[in-house]
Order: C-alpha cells, then sequence, then structure tokens
C-alpha cells in the first residue's frame, strides 16, 4: 500500500501547464528523485505532495497517520528563536518542551538558584512523561552532524546556514515521508557525505530533487522525471534513466521530423487550391486540420543555454606563485605555510569544509589581502572573472537585460557586438522576461545570469565559487564542457564532487589547521591519494630470506637483488602504460555513444577500467615495497 498517491493532478500559472494530469505513488523505503530542467514545475509538484498548495485538478491521497517532512529550496522562515529551537520545533508535539529544558539547563548553569533547579525538575518530569529524551538526544545528535551552534540566533546566519538548520528540523522529526529540495546546496563534502549515509539507512520513503549526480547515483533508487508538463518512472540507477532517456529523445526526435516533413507535404497540397475542395478529398482537408491541432498542441523541448566564454588574451605563463604564506585574524589561523605554484592553463579545485578559508585563499591569492607571513608573486597581464556564490554582483532591483548590459543595448562577446536581448536567450531567458527584476528569478535563473554576466567580459582567469548550485543537470554538463576546453586559468571552490571530477586537473585541500594540500587530479583522485598517506601498519615477510642486520650496517643502503632491481627500473614504464590505457578508456566512458554499444562491450570495457584501478594500485604498493628495501 503506498505513502501517498497523485491521481491526474493538473497545475498551471498563467497559460503555462506545470503539470499535466501527473500520476505518482510512492511507497514504503523508496528514495525517489525528481529530475527536470529549471523552471518545469518540480518545485511546484513537492509543495503539492506536502499540502502547501493545492492542485488545479486531480487529487492527493495521502494514507492517514502519515508524517511528511518538507525542506524547501529556499529558506523563509523568520525567526528570532537559537538554532536549538528551530530544529527542535521540526517536532510538533514535543519541540517547544525539549527547547524550554534546554534553555532552563542553560540557566541553571549561569545562575544556581532554587527557582531555576525547581523549573528544571519539572520540564523533566514533563520528558519523562512524554518520552522526550530519545527526540532531545536526536536534535543533538543532528546538530552535531551538521555542525551547528545551537545556541546561536537564527535570524543572525547567512543563508547557506539557515538552509542547513532547516535540514536538521526536517531530519529531526524523522517523518514517514521526507520531501528533500535540492539539499546539498550549500552543504560541505563532509556534510553532503554523512546526508548521504543518514539517507541511506533512512527508513521511510524518501522524494527529493537534486541536481548533484554522485548524490543522485548514491541514493536513488527510482528516477521521475518532469518534462513538459508530464510525469514519467524510470525504474533503476541513475545512469540507467540518462542512458534511456537519450535514447527515448532521439527516437522522439525522429518521430517529430517525420510529422513536420507529412505536414509540410499536406500544407503545399493545400495551397494548390481547388483540388483540396474536390469532395473526394475532403477527408483529407479534416485529416490537415487535425495535424495542424496535433502540431499546436505539441511542446517542444526549451533550446539549449549556449555557453559561450570571452577568453582574454593569454597571461604570462606564471598565473600565482606562493611561498611559506601563513595568514590569520582574531588568534585564528586560517593559512599556515603554504606554497603552490599555478600556471598558464591549470584548472585548480578548492576543497574544504565551509568556514575553512577558501574564499580567503582565493582573496590572498588576488591580492586582496595581505599575507602575515611568506610572499605571493602575480603573474602578467591577469584578466580575471569572479563568479561569488552569493549572486552579490546582481542588484535584486535591476531588471535582466540591465544586470548584463549596464543600461546599454548592447554586449560584445568574442569581438562581435551582439544585442543584450539575443545574447540572453542563449541562456534561455525569453523576451517577456528581460525588463523582470532580478529578485524574481528563481535561483536557477540567477545562476544562469550571473554565469551571462560573467562569460560577457574578457578574462584568462576564471574563479568561480560554487558555481553549480541550482543548475539543472544539462547546464551544469554543459558549463563543464565549457570549462574542460578553457584555454586560460581556472580556480574553482565547489562541494560537487563530479563536478570536480570531470573539470579539475589538481586540487588544492584544507585538511585542518591552516594546512593546505596539493594533489593531482580530482576529489576522487585527493581521496585515493589521502589515503596512501595515511600511516599504515606494515605486515612482516613471511619468512626472512637474509639475516638481520647487525646495527652498524643499519644505516647502509641495501643493494637489491638483480631481479629485484629490474622490477623497480620497469615499474615508472608500467605505471605511465596502465595511467594511459586508464585515461583512455575514461574518455570513451564518457562518450555520450559509449551505452549504444552491445552490452557485452560495455560490460567488458567497465571491468577492464574497474581491473585497471588494482593493477596501478598493486604496482604504486610494490614500488613503495622496493624502495623501502633498497633505502632501507
Amino acid at each position: 500500500m503506498p505513502l501517498l498517491r497523485l491521481d491526474k493532478v493538473s497545475l498551471a500559472f498563467g497559460h503555462r501547464p506545470l503539470l499535466d494530469e501527473a500520476v505518482l505513488e510512492l511507497r514504503q523505503g523508496e528514495r525517489v528523485c525528481l529530475v527536470g530542467r529549471n523552471g518545469e514545475g518540480k518545485s511546484s509538484l513537492m509543495r503539492i505532495v506536502s499540502g502547501e498548495i493545492m492542485p488545479d485538478d486531480g487529487s492527493l491521497w495521502v494514507r492517514p497517520a502519515t508524517r511528511i517532512a518538507y525542506l524547501a529550496q529556499e529558506v523563509d522562515l523568520d525567526s528570532g528563536d537559537t538554532v536549538f529551537d528551530v530544529v527542535a520545533g521540526g517536532v510538533p508535539e514535543l519541540g517547544r518542551l525539549i527547547s524550554e529544558y534546554h534553555h532552563a539547563a542553560c540557566a541553571l548553569e549561569q545562575a544556581h538558584s532554587p527557582a531555576a533547579l525547581k523549573r528544571l525538575a519539572e520540564l523533566q518530569h514533563e520528558l519523562e512523561a512524554g518520552g522526550g529524551w530519545q527526540l532531545e538526544q536526536r536534535v543533538e545528535t543532528v546538530l552535531s552532524r551538521l555542525g551547528l551552534d545551537g545556541e546561536a540566533a537564527f535570524q543572525a546566519l547567512s543563508g547557506g546556514w539557515r538552509r542547513r538548520v532547516m535540514l536538521a528540523r526536517a531530519l529531526v522529526y524523522e517523518p514517514d515521508v521526507l520531501l528533500l529540495d535540492e539539499p546539498t546546496n550549500h552543504l560541505d563534502i563532509e556534510a553532503i557525505t554523512w546526508l548521504e549515509d543518514f539517507m541511506a539507512e533512512f527508513s521511510g520513503a524518501l522524494l527529493f530533487i537534486s541536481h548533484d549526480r554522485a548524490f543522485v547515483r548514491r541514493l536513488a533508487t527510482r528516477i521521475i522525471e518532469l518534462d513538459r508538463g508530464q510525469l514519467t518512472s524510470w525504474p533503476g540507477s541513475y545512469d540507467d534513466y540518462t542512458r534511456r532517456k537519450a535514447e527515448q529523445l532521439e527516437v522522439e526526435a525522429q518521430h517529430d521530423a517525420q510529422f513536420d516533413k507529412k505536414l509540410s507535404q499536406e500544407e503545399a497540397w493545400i495551397r494548390q487550391g481547388i483540388k483540396a475542395r474536390r469532395t473526394r478529398n475532403e477527408g483529407r482537408v479534416r485529416a490537415l486540420k487535425a495535424l495542424r491541432e496535433q502540431r499546436r498542441q505539441r511542446r517542444d523541448r526549451i533550446g539549449k543555454v549556449n555557453l559561450r566564454l570571452e577568453e582574454g588574451e593569454f597571461s604570462g605563463k606564471l598565473v600565482f606563485e606562493a611561498e611559506n604564506v601563513s595568514f590569520g585574524y582574531d588568534g585564528h589561523t586560517v593559512v599556515r605555510d603554504f606554497s603552490v605554484n599555478i600556471l598558464r592553463g591549470d584548472r585548480v579545485g578548492i576543497i574544504g569544509p565551509n568556514g575553512a578559508g577558501k574564499s580567503t585563499l582565493i582573496n590572498l591569492l588576488l591580492g586582496e589581502l595581505s599575507t602575515d607571513s611568506g610572499r605571493i608573486r602575480r603573474g602578467t597581464r591577469l584578466q580575471s572573472a569572479y563568479f561569488d556564490q552569493q549572486r552579490a554582483q546582481l542588484d535584486p532591483q535591476a531588471s535582466v537585460m540591465d544586470s548584463i548590459g549596464d543600461g546599454s543595448q548592447r554586449v560584445t562577446i568574442n569581438g562581435r557586438s551582439r544585442h543584450v536581448a539575443g545574447y540572453l536567450q542563449d541562456f534561455l531567458f525569453p523576451a517577456e522576461r528581460l525588463q523582470s527584476p532580478v529578485s524574481t528569478l528563481s535561483g536557477g535563473e540567477r545562476n544562469r545570469l550571473l554565469l551571462a554576466r560573467l562569460f560577457a567580459q574578457p578574462a584568462n582567469l576564471l574563479i568561480l565559487d560554487e558555481p553549480t548550485n541550482d543548475l539543472d543537470v544539462e547546464t551544469l554538463e554543459l558549463l563543464e564542457e565549457l570549462l574542460m576546453d578553457y584555454q586560460g586559468t581556472l580556480l574553482l571552490v565547489s562541494h560537487d564532487r563530479a563536478f570536480l571530477d570531470n573539470v579539475v586537473t589538481s586540487t588544492l585541500v584544507f585538511e585542518g589547521g591552516g594546512r593546505i594540500g596539493e594533489y593531482i587530479g580530482g576529489y576522487s583522485d585527493w581521496l585515493r591519494q589521502r589515503k596512501k598517506t595515511q600511516p599504515t601498519v606494515v605486515a612482516k615477510p613471511a619468512r626472512q630470506t637474509a639475516p638481520a642486520r647487525s646495527e652498524q650496517a643499519a644505516g647502509k643502503p641495501r643493494k637489491l637483488s638483480y631481479k629485484d632491481q629490474r622490477e623497480l627500473d620497469a615499474l615508472p614504464a608500467r605505471i605511465e602504460a596502465l595511467e594511459a590505457e586508464q585515461a583512455r578508456l575514461q574518455a570513451h566512458v564518457s562518450d555520450s555513444g559509449f551505452y549504444q554499444q552491445p552490452d557485452a562491450e560495455i560490460s567488458a570495457t567497465l571491468a577492464r577500467l574497474e581491473s585497471l584501478g588494482g593493477e596501478l594500485e598493486a604496482c604504486y604498493v610494490r614500488w613503495e615495497e622496493l624502495e623501502a628495501l633498497m633505502s632501507g
């Protein structure tokens, strides 16, 4: 029996239908991801399921006694309470009581009075009677896991931290159905992986919207797609969905082309005049009218975002050189003894928890902040463009058009003058939206507008701070392709693991205490390298082939056997060959046509790619063993 059911639900805002007789069932234990382009109506569907709004037609059925919790995409709670109070308020029955007990305990610590002790005892009795102790522990656990200070004032928090508080409020309720709209936005990687683990163990039903592909791949047991008002179910994994959806769109395109060709032929025939008016052709005329109506009713997919970047002149080969840089404030060290060389064409990812100092590091490199010690050398002919995750560059009161042209009707892109309206159409802004104020745009639309503004200025150094928030997957993948072809230098702050893996060539990772490590490759490469650097217990060999060395000989290097020396000499070439094959297969798997091959070829390629990882790991381990023997 389902927990809830949507039956032929329709919803429209103005002339545009968002939902057209949508049908959905959600059952216990399911983890369903709702996908679709920005503006398709995903958040509106979630609000219908949560009971916030009513559909124009159709019905929502919820099984009696089912508890539903909803985390909206935009946080609009206006509260003077503490973070603890807001989170505890997620449980209507006992939330107020838990908050009172928490504040009474804090008051008793500050002033040990008989009245405070008496009030604490009364609240303790009420909690015991209502079974509230477990809930209080749950509140504390969720606060700790999400890195929240229960005593902080909710109103004083930034938008990202408010969103994290509201996520905690939804999680603490332990609902039967949990609705999450972009839950990973503004969360750091550590919080995202904790949320993944939490959701994987969640016993109720989960319906979530996310454009974080790693998050979706880990959690989703089924994909629900909202496309042009139609809701369709795709059982299986996210990768299964993307492959089958591409096949469906290809078939749809062929069908539409055949239909349009037939309609064109019939339109040419009707223009012949008298032949169409003969009695025996009246049926053909009626069929043409039906074709016209069918074409009028057809909803074509909105075009793709056309991302083009105005690249500046080449910068000097050296972009940034940092030597032993340290920086801190209020007694807190943010960057400690940091050194790095960043050259033209490098694509550098910056990874770290929220508040670790990623933006501070960028400002140090750009010269916006002065170092406490060490020095930073900057290259020549740098033209930088900065994507700010807070979108501070956008004036909420300005119109969409003025946000690009700054009052001008034209903008220069790659040396060619274009009208701002035409340029904004590349970013899917129709003519009727150009005079709308920025404040009326959705999160995804604001990100697209900021990208349009950013890409309209020449730049050989791009600094992107969380550019993927609120972007749909299709636009996100187009941005990936653009950045991979970008000839300039890129600094990318992101918590999107798949995006980092696909775009960057190296990573700078905040590892605590102001230390920043440098690693080759993306997020997954960093994880692999980090595991290698962690101390491990080396097992003793099963038998010794030589007597133990004396103390006098202990400091002398050991000469390897002829066989071991040959193996050590051959390992670098072997590793290089394996890495080249791995890179070639990864590029092949990433190709859009890979999953259109026969299943046997797909399986063989994926199996070989997986085995390459094991072979490389074994080669590195063996290399370390031989090096240790030689230096031992």
